[in-house]
């Protein structure tokens, strides 16, 4: 879960229902803005920081840092660093991440239909 209060009402409801509720708890492991991108980034294989950066090029260096530290503290990716001069630091799915995949592919086919009937609806408004 993002990072809250412990003691506010905020924080309690969030963790009684991702406790009651399997979805909402596995929203809160993949969500955020760029998590479920540098996933799908990731299912083509192992990727380097630079060629994820590369990738998603409106996100910081801090951001991108900060979500795959999200996702390897979840068991979603593994960070791997060989003892090289430069270090060379590859990041991976796991075995629960790489379960994502139909996932991604089914967001990403219902995201393509849902653009596809706003700019619709969007379109007939405006004649």
């Amino acid at each position: 879960m993002s990072k809250i209060k412990r003691t506010s009402t905020n924080f309690a409801n969030k963790t009684a229902l991702s406790d009651e509720c399997p979805e909402v708890y596995a929203a809160y492991i993949i969500g955020g803005q760029w998590s479920l991108a540098i996933c799908s980034w990731l299912l083509e294989g192992k990727l380097r920081f630079s060629a994820l950066k590369t990738r998603l090029p409106n996100i910081t260096e801090r951001m991108l840092t900060l979500q795959l530290r999200k996702l390897e503290e979840n068991g979603i990716v593994n960070r791997t660093v060989y003892a090289e001069v430069p270090p060379r630091v590859e990041y991976e799915l796991t075995a629960i991440g790489k379960e994502l995949a139909p996932i991604i592919k089914q967001l990403e086919a219902w995201g393509a239909k849902h653009q596809k009937i706003v700019s619709k609806d969007k379109a007939s408004t405006q004649l």
